[in-house]
């Protein structure tokens, strides 16, 4: 089991670092620069083939090997990172920017071998806790170490010299993975019998066909509600409260400090412990508790914007509000994804990976389409008046989940997982 989540972590955190550099190194240097929010709400574009992986999923299912699509992604992240590191931001923005967007759709290629590799290493409800805590964690601490630490590389040493450490990060998890035991029982692909690779054949042509075995997997249609929408008010305030604390209260290197690395470690401690009590509880009373929970923490950091004068309190009740939001959101995830990969262990192995890429899709496009918005929310209406949005968003969120428990899909997690 340990090299199992060691290999799902690693190859999690190097997927994280293109997201933390969108994420939390781009909006403040952008901001810094001038630029208004809703410029830079539309920069979360370069997430698109996130929302376009679902559509390339089922190749990955079929040809070749997962040990050969990581290898091979992860090769050329490594190669991308070397073209940028020959890149000046101030000189080449779009060039960055198309640099940015090649990572992304690596990454999401990667996601998909990775899932799948996921789904099939997991076995039973101790390794799918620990797992995707592992999925979460390691993301999230490639993302930190993007947001932030880079932040550092860059200041002391510059552009050219954080992508060159970035390509020998992405080269020597490219040959960890060439060598990974842990693949090596996975079946090759080519040594199906005659009626299989036919009936994949039918399938590779009427591709309806998949989405219909997709859509027919028991728990799929609420699971897809649910994914679409359980981040829109979190993802909100998470956005913007750091561009606030710009306007108002914090310095860049401040926010990269208390945003990119404290908060984000919290949100990390979240994703955690997400996996221990998964090993001791249900999915379905976990979420309605922590659901609540978020929408309480909303409710505080919105009573924050009210504050426009700087002061050390004023600071520490923004980190405060901050670590604790990352920190549910961190649980918060970490229950959704082990949701999502429950769901996608009742399909059929043939369609597993598309499955669960289709459910990571849709996870994404809901947070991305919101995230592009907000910022154009915050510009059109105030701090004050988007924030009562997002809580009220955080809220039916909490309300569906919770009825979810009693009547609904989380109702069966409930019935079958009492606690040891």
């Amino acid at each position: 089991m340990n090299d199992k989540l060691v290999f799902l972590g690693l190859l999690y955190f190097v997927q994280g670092i293109p997201y933390g550099l969108q994420s939390s190194l781009l909006p403040v240097y952008l901001r810094g620069a001038g630029h208004s929010l809703t410029r830079i709400g539309f920069t979360k574009i370069l997430y698109f083939p996130w929302v376009l992986k679902v559509l390339w999923a089922p190749l990955v299912d079929k040809i070749g090997t997962k040990r050969r699509w990581l290898v091979a992604t992860v090769s050329g992240l490594a190669l991308t990172c070397l073209t940028s590191s020959a890149l000046a931001p101030e000189m080449h923005i779009w060039g960055v920017a198309g640099t940015l967007l090649a990572m992304n759709t690596l990454a999401s290629v990667q996601d998909i071998a990775v899932d799948g590799a996921a789904v099939g290493l997991l076995k039973g409800r101790g390794e799918l806790g620990l797992g995707n805590t592992a999925q979460v964690v390691g993301y999230k601490a490639g993302s930190v170490f993007a947001g932030g630490g880079l932040l550092a590389v860059i200041d002391v040493a510059g552009w050219s010299w954080m992508f060159m450490l970035l390509t020998f990060v992405y080269a020597g998890v490219a040959l960890f993975v060439w060598g990974a035991p842990v693949l090596d029982d996975e079946p090759v692909r080519g040594q199906q019998t005659d009626g299989s690779r036919r009936g994949q054949g039918v399938d590779a042509l009427m591709p309806w066909r998949v989405w219909r075995k997709l859509l027919a997997v028991p728990g799929t249609a609420w699971t897809v509600l649910y994914v679409l929408t359980y981040k829109l008010g979190e993802q909100g305030a998470v956005t913007m409260f750091p561009l606030f604390l710009l306007d108002h209260h914090m310095t860049a290197r401040e926010l990269g400090f208390w945003n990119g690395v404290i908060a984000m470690g919290f949100s990390i401690c979240g994703s955690s412990l997400g996996g221990l009590l998964l090993a001791q509880f249900s999915i379905g009373a976990l979420m309605r508790r922590v659901f609540v929970l978020r929408t309480v923490s909303m409710v505080f950091q919105s009573s924050l914007l009210t504050v426009l004068e700087p002061s050390p309190l004023m600071k520490g009740m923004a980190v405060l509000s901050m670590s604790v939001q990352h920190f549910l959101g961190g649980l918060i995830t970490t229950l959704t994804f082990t949701t999502m990969m429950h769901c996608t262990q009742r399909a059929e192995e043939s369609i597993q990976a598309t499955h669960y890429s289709f459910l990571a899709t849709l996870e994404v496009l809901g947070k991305l389409m919101f995230s592009a918005l907000a910022g154009g929310v915050v510009d059109w209406f105030g701090f004050q008046v988007a924030f009562l949005f997002f809580l009220t968003l955080s809220a039916g969120t909490a309300l569906h989940v919770w009825t979810a428990t009693f009547t609904g899909a989380l109702r069966e997690h409930q019935v079958k997982e009492q606690p040891k």
